[in-house]
């Protein structure tokens, strides 16, 4: 057999190997093998596709990260219109509803409820089985191709488990976190934040380079067909399994009905624990179940009459903004907070709000004094929303940016291109400061008890001003200090040494180099092994790694140019700090409890984080999502656990306490 031969061979192999892994991981969320072997696997396969490129398939994994950027978006008709709903919002509204569908079809019928996801509706049609365009709804009957975009969605299946021509339809969203992590990155670039998750979701994929898209962490719910011509289903429920069968990921929320009591009951129970998601709703869509009795009842110009959409009751809160507070970040950046008069909004007390920059402040006219209306950005972050002007009586101030630092007193500037004001003196305290808390923080060094109040303690009595100054701190300096004893001093300095033996990619993030995330300096370490070769890299190089950017490559070379930064990188070798990748030589225990487990964790714990929780959990072999089904394992349920609880009882679920996990971890 020839060396062609082979590569074809094997590059099939690989590709329907890693389809799988994929759809165990991103839909099923139940993966079968460690990422190591999924990555192994996939540089397998580029390397493959690399030395033949007449191999590269459309379905193929290496797909997913986006191929050459479009200068436009083509338009697409759909065969089937995708119509917007009818809305309801009260229950009185849903019984008005309720008895149109009974006057038409009788009381024999049922309802299917599902979850309204607040993302982009998206159409994806697959041609004998492979995907082949993907498009927006746009205004219902012609939208734009984004297939480029959506093949980079890692839920989205490229190749489907039979070789069937159908539409799908859908909703693309951005989970919660990928939102935070995401206007995050961008807040520390001085660039505009994203509104909510749904505005950072279209935004992404209406972006003509799709490693835009690829980087934002999208995902996808798929609940409709349009064009099907071998429609067999009797139900939208069958067809909702139908779609799971052929490796699509849909909404494990869903649920049938009898009566519409049911179904407001339903909308209850979410309107209360919507906020528990991982991702936005903004309502429940209910339907009716027999697509015999959708086709009895039809459509009206706009929306079908056997489905409405019932929207989720406002969460605004109207308070009083009393001060403007500026803070300086670690990268300089100077951000202004609204402070505000206490207010309940989504189920928690808030007090502050960003205001983010200058620009948006005069956008909204926004004064110190006025009345305002607050509410969560995506149910996560407060913001302003709009002032109440009929509420002033002209003692409200007109609030403007300094033109110098509010902590060291030098000039701000704007670079071109960003909306944030930056301090751009190294030496500014408040950088330093924030900068050493960060170098500290559980993500980075870990170095428990340096919190921020330590921090600030220590650069106060000039004890730090450095990362390397907190190894060379002495016991009876810090046993000088208010509140710190005996005990707590020889555990904060058993933590500092400790920290020395952290893997380079802890490292490299604490450094707090611009732009380089706890993901991108893993990368790194883990392709260069060490630091030495890092700071000796050129551009290029750091470039030809994977998911390292231009911009990236940037900056890390300019941050070691510098000949502080290659003293303090000296001193912490002088120091004893690790320079080195360890990641290869780490084996999950085969006598873990957690091993080869999906794990939920739910409520609040005392002893930890969550994200503590999650991470000791994953170390030990264990898989942590964030929805219950019946693939899950374990729940572990600290106060206060909701609906995560309820249904773990419902389907049988082990459950442990809080005090059961932590004699699991220190097992």
């Amino acid at each position: 057999m020839s060396d062609m031969s082979e590569a074809k061979k094997r590059a099939e192999a690989l590709r329907k190997e890693l389809n799988q892994y994929n759809y165990e991981y991103h839909v099923l969320d139940q993966p079968t093998v460690p990422d190591a072997v999924y990555d192994q696997k996939l540089h397998e396969l580029v390397q493959l596709e690399e030395e033949h490129p007449e191999l590269i398939t459309d379905d193929s994994p290496t797909q997913r990260v986006g191929g050459q950027p479009l200068d436009e978006f083509r338009k697409v008709d759909h065969t089937v219109p995708m119509l917007s709903l009818g809305n309801a919002f009260n229950a009185e509204e849903l019984r008005d509803f309720d008895r149109r569908v009974r006057g038409k079809i009788g009381d024999d019928f049922k309802y299917v409820c599902e979850l309204k996801i607040d993302g982009l509706a998206v159409s994806l049609r697959y041609e004998e089985g492979k995907f082949v365009l993907g498009a927006t709804r746009g205004d219902g009957k012609t939208g734009e191709d984004i297939t480029h975009n959506l093949r980079t969605v890692k839920s989205i299946p490229l190749r489907l488990t039979e070789p069937v021509t159908i539409e799908a339809r859908g909703e693309v969203f951005m989970p919660k976190q990928s939102f935070l992590s995401l206007n995050d990155n961008r807040e520390k670039e001085g660039l505009e934040l994203f509104a909510n998750p749904r505005n950072a979701a279209a935004g992404s994929l209406r972006q003509l380079d799709p490693k835009v898209a690829a980087r934002r962490n999208l995902d996808v719910f798929l609940y409709a067909v349009g064009e099907w011509q071998a429609a067999s289903t009797a139900s939208h429920s069958e067809r909702l399994k139908y779609l799971r069968e052929l490796g699509f990921k849909t909404n494990p929320e869903t649920k049938r009905f009898d009566t519409i009591e049911e179904v407001i009951e339903y909308t209850e129970e979410w309107t209360i624990h919507r906020n528990e998601l991982d991702y936005d709703i903004d309502g429940i869509v209910i339907k009716v179940d027999s697509i015999q009795q959708q086709e009895e009842l039809g459509f009206t110009a706009k929306s079908p009459r056997w489905a409405i959409a019932y929207k989720f009751p406002a969460e605004e809160a109207i308070t009083d903004l009393l001060d403007i507070e500026l803070s300086v970040g670690r990268t300089g950046v100077v951000t202004p907070t609204a402070i505000l008069t206490p207010v309940q909004v989504a189920g928690t007390t808030v007090q502050r709000a960003s205001l983010h920059n200058e620009d948006l402040i005069i956008e909204k006219d926004i004064r110190i004094g006025d009345t305002v209306v607050i509410k969560k950005a995506g149910d996560i972050i407060p913001e302003v929303v709009r002032v109440v002007e009929d509420q002033r009586d002209g003692d409200e101030q007109i609030f403007r940016m300094p033109s110098n630092c509010p902590v060291c007193d030098s000039h701000l500037e704007r670079i071109d291109g960003e909306v944030a004001l930056r301090c751009m003196n190294p030496n500014c305290p408040a950088q330093l400061k924030e900068g050493l808390i960060h170098f500290v923080s559980r993500t980075a060094m870990n170095i428990d008890g340096l919190g921020e109040k330590v921090i600030e303690q220590l650069f106060d009595h000039e004890l730090i001003r450095n990362f390397a100054d907190l190894y060379h701190l002495k016991k009876e300096d810090l046993l000088q200090l208010e509140r710190m004893g005996e005990k707590s001093v020889t555990n904060l300095m058993n933590a500092i040494e400790a920290s020395k033996e952290n893997s380079l990619e802890r490292l490299l993030f604490g450094l707090g180099i611009r732009f380089v995330g706890s993901k991108a300096a893993d990368i790194l370490a883990a392709e260069f092994k060490s630091i030495d070769p890092i700071m000796e890299a050129d551009r290029e190089t750091l470039e030809s790694v994977p998911e390292i950017g231009e911009k990236m490559a940037d900056s890390v070379v300019t941050y070691f140019e510098k000949p502080e930064a290659k003293e303090l990188i000296q001193r912490l070798k002088e120091s004893g700090l690790n320079m080195d990748y360890l990641h290869e030589a780490i084996e999950v225990p085969t006598d873990s409890p957690f091993a080869d487990k999906t794990i939920v964790l739910t409520g609040k714990l005392s002893e930890m984080s969550r994200g503590e929780a999650k991470s000791q959990i994953e170390s030990l072999g264990g898989k942590v999502t964030g929805s219950v089904s019946k693939n899950t394992d374990l729940l572990i349920a600290g106060e206060d656990a909701g609906s995560k609880l309820d249904k773990a009882k419902e389907l049988s679920i082990e459950i442990w306490n809080e005090a059961q996990m932590l004699e699991a971890l220190n097992a």
